[in-house]
């Protein structure tokens, strides 16, 4: 407990680190290091034509949209034609037309979900070119869009920025810079970084074993960085050459939580301008703070639960009198143990992340919902910038109820909540559920989903749940039991990835859009949002939500197969 306790210590130190040069960025400040910037992102802005002006709302999204648009395209491409291409020193050939959709598809929304093995079916050129490539892109689209939406929300213009200079800027002046400290760590810990073809050599067993090599460090530090969490090798972050030393487990569970903590933290200082432009208490940076001890409080619930209960022995285990005291540890690595690997599971389906670092399919039934339930709530801190948009929609809702509760106006940062913005809110809240269980129930019920799995009890229906629940969170992880690489499993996933990436944004701008054309509202009987008693409502209005729609889902599964195992 100390182990973790002083991990996320770590990643709270990191984040606030950040948050001071991230909110610089966000606005536009110049910084020590402009001299560099400037002529990278001048060049930039004039070899793509770039037009800086400040774009409404529906400029923003559609520039947003297109950007995404070109870069699926281009990734498509590439993997269609890989065998032909350079950088293939392992010969992989041309990815087949339904996973190149679905891995398209799964890279451009940050879900990184991986129906291939990237060892043996990608080249160096499309580890490069597409998955890194797509890494850096999918984190700015969402970085990009959460800063438009916190001005469109605290801010009193009808612009909210330019989606290419926030792009450009978040790239050259966090991403790269970044990725790239994290990667010269990760390669003077083992990591591999060059351009050479698997090495083919003799064990002491006398058989032979493939030793992956190739620019692996590039990408695993983006993955986290980002968000992202695809690997380089199918076994991801609990490979060696992925994930080599407890250092490196350390220093990639900070990436993933370093740019959505930050995130809340530029939040909080833009509502502490925004104050002192208005003198309007409205505007507290307290709000962001009892944001963060909501999510925050939830975020604990879920690793208490998973690290319990990964500390269990198996029990048929335990009933052939095996003495076993390092608890379930099938499917981790020894030097990882449960303690970092109960943390990296919760870090990595919380912040919608995806890369792993055991295998979730070995995980104890309790621990395996503790998973599930961070994606299916999609609001626990969360991706690059998708997270927190996620977040500040259940607290438009909180304010909302909470407000006709006590018979006060629902206003939220000076704006009042009416009809248009609640109709929106509730379909962007619905939607996260309704593509979790209504492509669930389709798998079960279909001839092509229900082959596809491995274990025919609860663990089964598992399996299946889990899949689209990574899928509609864009988070990447799957039970690895699941044989996913289907024409059932690639068409449904992409459609889910599509919609639960894409929807939401959507939603979010035009709740924004309404918002924008509202008067500043100045009652004395606001809701107040930055005190313990609002942080609490929040965080009950989302369990009682996830209660609701997903509890059954998950009695038919992992409770299911808990009961059974303890029978």
């Amino acid at each position: 407990m100390i182990e973790i306790s002083i991990i996320i210590l770590l990643c709270l130190a990191a984040a606030a680190l950040l948050t001071p040069y991230l909110y610089k960025v966000s606005e536009g400040r110049p910084g020590k290091l402009d001299f560099i910037f400037d002529k990278a992102d001048n060049f930039i802005y004039k070899t793509c034509a770039i037009d800086r002006k400040e774009m409404l709302w529906k400029r923003y999204l559609a520039n947003l949209l297109i950007v995404n648009i070109a870069a699926a395209v281009f990734g498509f491409i590439i993997l269609k034609l890989q065998s032909l291409l350079f950088l293939n020193p392992n010969a992989a050939a041309n990815m087949p037309s339904g996973t190149t959709l679905n891995t398209v598809i799964s890279f451009i929304t940050n879900t990184n979900l991986q129906h291939y093995a990237g060892e043996t079916d990608l080249s160096y050129l499309s580890q490069i070119a597409v998955i890194t490539f797509m890494m850096f892109v999918s984190a700015a689209t969402g970085y990009s869009a959460c800063v438009a939406f916190l001005r469109g929300l605290i801010g009193s213009k009808k612009t909210i920025g330019n989606y290419y200079v926030d792009m450009t800027r978040f790239i050259t002046r966090v991403l790269i810079p970044l990725s790239f400290i994290i990667g010269l760590f990760l390669i003077s810990q083992g990591t591999p970084q060059n351009f050479s073809k698997t090495i083919k050599v003799q064990t002491i067993e006398n058989s032979y074993q493939d030793i992956v090599t190739g620019p692996v460090a590039s990408l695993v530090s983006i993955k986290h960085l980002g968000t992202n969490g695809g690997g380089f090798l199918s076994a991801n972050s609990s490979s060696p050459q992925e994930n080599p030393t407890v250092l490196t487990n350390i220093v990639e569970m900070v990436s993933m939580t370093l740019i959505p903590l930050s995130l809340i933290g530029v939040f909080a200082m833009m509502l502490t301008k925004r104050r002192r432009e208005t003198n309007s208490k409205n505007f507290s940076p307290r709000h962001a703070f009892a944001i963060f001890a909501s999510i925050g409080i939830i975020f604990i619930i879920l690793l208490s639960v998973s690290f319990h209960y990964e500390q269990l022995p198996n029990p048929n285990i335990a009933k052939t009198g095996i003495q076993n005291i390092s608890g379930n540890m099938e499917g981790k690595e020894y030097r990882f143990a449960v303690a970092q690997s109960s943390l990296f599971t919760t870090i990595t389906t919380a912040f919608s992340t995806g890369s792993i670092n055991n295998s979730h399919d070995s995980l104890s039934p309790l621990g395996a919902m503790s998973a599930m339930l961070a994606m299916m709530l999609n609001v626990v801190f969360g991706g690059s910038g998708a997270g927190l948009m996620n977040i500040l929609i259940y607290v438009m809702l909180t304010v909302f109820l909470s407000s006709l509760m006590i018979g006060r106006s629902p206003e939220y940062l000076s704006k009042k909540i009416e009809v248009k913005e609640m109709k929106l809110i509730a379909i962007c809240i619905i939607i996260h559920p309704l593509l979790i269980l209504s492509f669930s129930a389709l798998a079960v019920i279909s001839k092509a989903g229900a082959e596809a799995v491995t274990n025919p009890s609860f663990h089964g229906f598992g399996q299946i749940l889990y899949q689209f629940a990574s899928a509609a969170a864009n988070n990447g992880s799957e039970f690895s039991g699941l044989k996913s690489s289907t024409a059932f499993f690639n068409n449904t996933t992409a459609i889910v990835m599509l919609l639960g990436r894409y929807v939401p944004i959507i939603l979010q701008f035009a709740i924004i859009g309404s918002l924008l054309n509202k008067e500043n509202s100045q009652s004395a009987l606001t809701l107040k949002t930055d005190t313990i008693t609002f942080a609490l409502m929040l965080t009950v209005v989302i369990i009682i939500f996830a209660a609701l729609t997903f509890l059954p889902a998950l009695a038919l599964s992992s409770i299911a197969e808990h009961l059974t195992l303890w029978k």
